[in-house]
């Protein structure tokens, strides 16, 4: 279903397309939220691997996208493939990256660091080779900003759906299936081999069903396309500034969400000694997003874009503190169900917040085309990859450096020391909050309000226009 004006680019999707581009994001946590929650933990628990040898990995795998990322974005703005610009990389990088997740979680060559590397490594580049055309997707179905907000509400919506069934249902699985029901042993190696390959499978799946359901529209001319080089990107990155910003606001954002995330297994197994609780405490993480995320539409239009992320932000902090409180005050560390109470507000911050920063990535990318010409989608998003998956090092690096500055045993499958326990405190609170009162201060510096970029996407199809009646 199209607008009147849908010829000038401005359309309007139906719900099954709008479910369709969502169920892409859904896939992709299937997978990369396992990897992102639980690898760390699999890796010291269950595979073998000393903290500070994983954190390093981490680190040298985000480098190795630093360089991958440009390179699948400058191909993927080139080229054209037959069957769909962005879409057809669902299917090209989904098959792959279904195999190297799997793999990811298969005690095979237990302890083997070489293993390690070659499979997460493999699985992180497949990732990009999907993450970074998806990303542009969105750009390419419509300039319509109202159509973009719903559409990041949609797909926030049931990402945090894979969110949900990665943070309650993986640990569920797992000791389920696990021979002495738990998850973090040697013996519960097969379990994770077999929840990862379940989950990877479903998520190739929604990978094909996206790829169904999106047509790219708003696309590069493929003159234009030709000329597109890596070196866009830097130049990109130096004269979009809405684009900065939200670089370094993903750094942050991501940072604090992967370090949050990897630390709450730990924090619910040695702090809490509540594994039992793991399910419902990883899940609360993503419950929110079902209330709160169809209501982003009408929240934005009553606060506005940056209010709604000072409001949400703020949220996310004070659940922080009380989450710190609660484990650090004697008489309220038994408390679960204030616990969880800290998570969920917690979790209604960073989803609402980190959710909606997607709906920035159109309006750079609009932006960048009236200063430049130039529709580079896939090279805006690989920019933005870049910078997230910093944020996923910072994410990867920091939980281990601090484990093993802490002094944290992987062999001990109950108990830690106290200054242990408080390290883990510190990476489920005291950073993320930290980083969170930074990506506050880099958000104010937004600028492309609603009536800005309404403006710029209608001068930039009326450029289009009287080009195309030029020729």
């Amino acid at each position: 279903m199209q607008i009147s004006d849908s010829a000038n680019g401005f359309y309007k999707l139906s719900w099954l397309q709008r479910i369709g581009f969502g169920s892409g994001d859904l896939a992709q946590n299937l997978i990369y939220q396992t990897i992102s929650m639980y690898l760390l933990f699999f890796y010291t628990n269950v595979y073998g691997l000393d903290p500070a040898a994983a954190a390093f990995m981490f680190l040298v795998v985000r480098l190795i996208d630093v360089l991958w990322d440009p390179l699948v974005g400058t191909f993927v703005d080139k080229h054209t493939p037959r069957i769909g610009k962005y879409r057809a990389y669902l299917v090209f990088g989904g098959i792959p990256l279904t195999a190297f997740a799997i793999l990811c979680f298969w005690n095979g060559f237990q302890g083997s660091l070489v293993y390690a590397y070659v499979t997460y490594v493999g699985m992180s580049m497949c990732y990009t080779l999907i993450n970074v055309p998806y990303g542009a997707l969105n750009a390419s179905l419509t300039r319509d900003t109202n159509e973009i907000t719903i559409l990041t509400s949609v797909r926030m919506f049931m990402a945090n759906v894979g969110g949900l069934a990665v943070a309650s249902g993986v640990p569920l699985l797992v000791a389920f299936l696990s021979a002495d029901g738990k998850t973090n042993s040697a013996e519960s190696a097969d379990a994770w081999f077999i929840t990862m390959a379940a989950y990877s499978i479903i998520g190739l799946a929604l990978l094909i069903f996206c790829f169904s359901q999106c047509r790219e529209r708003v696309v590069m001319d493929s003159s234009e396309a030709a000329n597109v080089k890596v070196a866009d990107l830097w130049m990109e990155f130096v004269h979009n500034r809405p684009l900065r910003v939200i670089a370094f606001f993903f750094v942050t954002a991501f940072a604090m969400m992967s370090v949050g995330n990897s630390a709450g297994s730990y924090y619910m197994v040695y702090n809490v000694h509540a594994e039992e609780y793991m399910a419902l405490f990883m899940g609360l993480g993503s419950a929110p997003a079902f209330i709160f995320m169809p209501l982003v539409p009408a929240i934005k239009r009553f606060v506005g874009k940056k209010n709604m992320f000072y409001i949400f932000l703020s949220v996310a902090i004070f659940g922080m503190a009380i989450l710190y409180a609660v484990s650090m005050i004697d008489a309220l560390k038994d408390q679960i169900w204030l616990i969880m109470v800290a998570q969920f507000v917690k979790s209604t911050g960073v989803i609402v917040a980190t959710g909606y920063m997607w709906a920035l990535v159109p309006e750079v990318i609009s932006y960048g085309e009236w200063k430049s010409g130039k529709r580079i989608a896939g090279i805006v998003n690989a920019l933005t990859g870049i910078f997230f998956k910093a944020g996923m090092a910072l994410g990867g690096v920091v939980p281990g450096l601090v484990l093993a500055f802490v002094g944290f045993d992987g062999s001990n499958a109950t108990s830690q020391s106290a200054f242990a326990e408080q390290g883990i405190l510190w990476l489920v609170c005291v950073i993320p909050a930290a980083l969170l009162v930074l990506a506050m201060f880099i958000i104010s510096k937004y600028e492309l309000e609603d009536d800005v970029i309404d403006k710029i996407n209608a001068e930039v199809e009326a450029r289009n226009k009287s080009n195309a009646q030029n020729l």
